[in-house]
């Protein structure tokens, strides 16, 4: 018998017919004997609609009154499922984030788990019920319901399979595995059988959207047994592991991410530590950048250019522009029109010629590279929106064309 942690998204148990799809997943992995702890989202567009709803009520709400409201939606989804389990005469127990003791700190929206309280499954477990948990969200020390943000249930499900030596844990998606490329925006692209955490780890934090980042990094420190695999077809999924076998591509996937922008300090005068000012008034900010690239001095300045999330252009704009004289530019450059592509794999670092490949592909279709950052198993170009999805095709075209 396995103890086996199975997690839903939203658009997987939307409506009766998909719970109830879903439900089967359950029923037959329970009847195999393992002990079965599920966790779910919030059913189809719930969130944004209770989002919406606030709105209505005050147009800036508090981060703590939102997350007591969007808890709501998970809750929802593990009672819904729980009754849909029961009607089949399976014995179902559906718990909140702070019946099971989820504990996060106060981050209200954006929470980081701190503590999984494992009892109260556990007692579930021995008396052979299928536990069913909100994913998404938990309670701080104040007893506070909080959210854990984007891709919280991957998280929350990596966490619980982490607590509790879990044996598996399997993220149900509406796609079969994880692929070379998106699969609903990239012609040809391939599933693939295996990939390490840190491909996936990097695809992630690069645009792909199978796995958020925060559950692969918590799945890699805490080597979770990790399989991504469709909620509507009865396929073997990917496996993310350690270590994948031998003679594999060095290439495994090419990512777009359009949520970026560029910034670019203009006339910066040339001496130590304005690097570290830049950057830590935009940590004191936390504001994550990602490419950077300092240009040679000409005469006494140099430019420094960098990007961030677009949800952050706001914030970096006026923390800079605050500071103008302290870090002393000459003006600031500002571009959101710009997309993110990326290849990554384990193999490059033994591998020579994937960043001309690379380029090469790009050349070919006449798209010009704005930025390029590298590291051991990652090349990233930053380019022209309008070039984002031809760039993307042209790579995995190149990389993983017949």
């Amino acid at each position: 018998m396995a103890l086996i942690v199975q997690k839903f998204g939203g658009s997987s148990v939307a409506d009766v017919e998909k719970v109830r799809r879903v439900a089967g997943i359950i029923a037959d992995t329970y009847c195999e004997g393992n002990d079965v702890v599920v966790v779910l989202s919030a059913q189809g567009k719930t969130t944004d609609e209770l989002i919406a709803k606030a709105l209505q009520y005050n147009p800036n709400p508090s981060k703590r009154e939102m997350d007591v409201l969007l808890s709501t939606g998970e809750q929802q989804s593990v009672a819904l499922c729980a009754m849909m389990l029961q009607s089949m005469g399976l014995p179902a127990v559906s718990l909140t984030g702070w019946q099971v003791r989820f504990v996060t700190n106060s981050n209200y929206s954006n929470a980081t788990i701190t503590a999984v309280g494992c009892e109260r499954i556990r007692k579930e477990l021995d008396a052979r019920r299928i536990v069913l948990v909100t994913g998404f969200q938990g309670v701080n020390k104040y007893d506070d319901i909080t959210t854990l943000g984007r891709g919280g249930s991957d998280t929350s499900a990596v966490a619980i399979a982490a607590a509790m030596h879990a044996d598996l844990c399997q993220i149900y998606t509406d796609v079969d595995g994880v692929y070379t490329a998106d699969p609903n925006e990239v012609k040809g692209a391939k599933k693939l059988e295996e990939i390490t955490f840190d491909e996936m780890l990097e695809l992630a934090s690069m645009g792909a959207k199978v796995l958020h980042n925060r559950s692969v990094e918590m799945a890699k420190r805490y080597n979770v047994n990790l399989e991504v695999l469709s909620s509507y077809q009865r396929l073997p999924g990917t496996k993310v592991r350690e270590v994948k076998k031998l003679e594999q591509a060095a290439v495994s996937g090419v990512a777009k991410d359009a949520n970026v922008a560029r910034f670019t300090l203009v006339n910066i005068k040339d001496e130590p530590g304005v690097a570290f000012k830049i950057f830590r008034i935009l940590a004191n900010q936390r504001i994550n950048v990602d490419i950077i690239i300092q240009s040679l001095g000409h005469g006494n300045t140099q430019d420094i250019t960098f990007t961030v999330s677009r949800a952050d252009i706001a914030t970096a704009r006026a923390a800079l522009e605050e500071n103008r004289l302290a870090i002393g530019y000459d003006h600031l450059d500002v571009d959101d029109h710009v997309a993110k592509v990326s290849i990554v794999g384990a193999g490059m670092l033994m591998t020579s010629g994937i960043a001309v490949n690379m380029f090469d592909a790009l050349a070919q279709k006449k798209i010009n590279i704005n930025m390029i950052s590298t590291s051991e198993i990652k090349v990233s170009v930053l380019v022209n929106e309008d070039d984002g999805d031809r760039a993307v095709q042209a790579i995995h075209d190149k990389f993983f064309g017949d």
